[in-house]
């Protein structure tokens, strides 16, 4: 079934809240997904139109009819990070710095001008495959949207172009098993929570001078961090409010094209075939996160957004049963998913040159696995609270090294180093060396075996 034959229909006006509510099984009021919520913009700007609740039919998908916009307001512009917005400064970790400072004033935005519209005549997808969610009580395939449906759109779902970050008492308000996805700086380590992610699903940023962006897709689980640079040219990424295969569709301010997220790809547009480079990231639990890098920063709270957004709320508990049953709230090509794995299992899929081997963590459990990725010897620590995992090469001054869990320990076999799980040696012979940590997705297994056919599998 193809996805044109997927889309739901539209039965009553709701938003993707009461679309994943449907396909969950959960009271709707339950979900604070910000999906075109109208949050306050950065520096007290206008308001984003405020998306309907949608709702979608489970049972029997049929095709969904065109829906024009009901609001006839123009976008307000995008914000733009300045330049001492985007470099993040090396925190100054000194008792007083970090003694729970006050909030810093919210930056007045610099305003961007919309991107080029995508030129939809290049494409490696079918544009009816492009759907995207009108939050006005139903859906409409790229093919068929208008240029004001588009703009309406844009940024509905509002990315953080302006990142601002707090010392570890920023994330006080985590519960200690709360995922983040953390990314380490040469200076600093840098925390991304994914109750914060579910709401605005792309940050843009500037770390030690690598132009980052962190993404997070909820329906598919899939968190990246890419590197936003591309033949010589640093892209800037917005939301389209999209979807392809149920996972969140990217634009860029530099083309306007369209990318795929869990497969970093742009599908639409000028750049169609060209790729991000995934970065060496990990999610973990907050907990763990924060006992590796005690000086962490964490993405504060204090974005100049409406300060009613509740992000403690988690609006996709269970949600995982309902993509077990492939019972998906936006169109999704069921019959190719690979069947080697449940469509819900969390895999960790590690990158290596070209390759690409995927680990389903849940099935790995506790364990330190080792194995070899396009023949580089690679090692996965895998958690089975989460399930979370790393990735890393096991090759230490040319010497190959071969990797066991003993309860909460890591050491290596050959000189019995014990290691954390950053890769970092902490007692024993190799102390104080530490492991390159390797590119890495993170995703349902449905998501990753979609972008990445044929994707090679470690099977316990």
């Amino acid at each position: 079934m193809s996805l044109l034959q997927s889309l739901p229909v539209p039965r009553s006006r709701g938003s993707r809240r009461r679309a994943i509510a449907s396909v969950v099984g959960v009271g709707s009021m339950a979900l604070v997904i910000a999906c075109g919520t109208g949050d306050e913009a950065p520096g007290g700007g206008a308001q984003t139109p405020t998306a309907t609740p949608r709702t979608v039919d489970t049972a029997v998908p049929a095709l969904s009819p065109t829906l024009e916009p009901t609001s006839t307001r123009a976008p307000e512009p995008t914000p733009l990070p300045t330049a001492e917005a985007t470099a993040s400064p090396a925190p100054d970790l000194t008792p007083e710095a970090t003694a729970s400072p006050a909030p810093e004033p919210t930056p007045t935005p610099i305003l961007l001008p919309p991107p080029p519209p995508v030129d939809t005549s290049i494409h490696s997808v079918p544009l009816e495959d492009v759907v995207f969610d009108t939050f006005d009580g139903g859906a409409t395939r790229l093919s068929e949207a208008t240029p004001p449906l588009i703009e309406r759109l844009r940024d509905a779902i509002r990315p953080i172009y302006q990142p601002r970050y707090e010392g570890p008492e920023g994330g006080r308000w985590l519960d200690p098993n709360d995922l983040v996805i953390g990314y380490a700086g040469e200076t600093a380590a840098y925390a991304y929570p994914v109750k914060m992610l579910n709401f605005h699903e792309l940050v843009n940023d500037v770390i030690d001078g690598v132009p980052l962006l962190i993404s997070y897709c909820p329906l598919c689980a899939s968190g990246v961090v890419y590197d936003r640079r591309l033949d010589g040219e640093v892209l800037l990424f917005g939301n389209t409010s999209a979807l392809y295969q149920t996972d969140l569709v990217m634009f860029d301010h530099q083309t306007g094209s369209y990318w795929f997220q869990v497969a970093g790809e742009a599908i639409v547009g000028a750049l169609t075939g060209k790729r991000l480079d995934p970065l060496p990231a990990a999610t973990m639990t907050w907990q763990e996160w924060v006992d590796l890098y005690p000086d962490t920063r964490i993405l504060s709270r204090n974005l100049g957004f409406d300060r009613t957004q509740n992000y403690t709320r988690d609006p996709f508990q269970g949600y995982d049963r309902a993509v077990d049953s492939l019972r998906f709230p936006f169109p999704v090509s069921t019959e190719r998913i690979d069947s080697r794995l449940r469509p819900a299992e969390i895999v960790l899929s590690v990158r290596v040159g070209d390759k690409e081997k995927a680990f389903p963590l849940g099935l790995i459990g506790d364990a330190a696995v080792n194995d070899t990725v396009a023949g580089e010897p690679v090692v996965v620590f895998s958690r089975e609270q989460g399930p979370i995992g790393s990735a890393f090469s096991r090759v230490v001054d040319g010497r190959t090294l071969t990797f066991r869990l003993e309860g909460d320990r890591i050491t290596d076999v050959q000189t019995g180093t014990s290691w954390d799980r950053s890769g970092t040696a902490v007692e024993g012979e190799l102390a104080g060396r530490q492991l390159e940590l390797l590119p890495v997705r993170r995703a349902f297994w449905f998501s990753l075996s979609l972008a990445i056919p044929d994707i090679a599998l470690y099977q316990p």
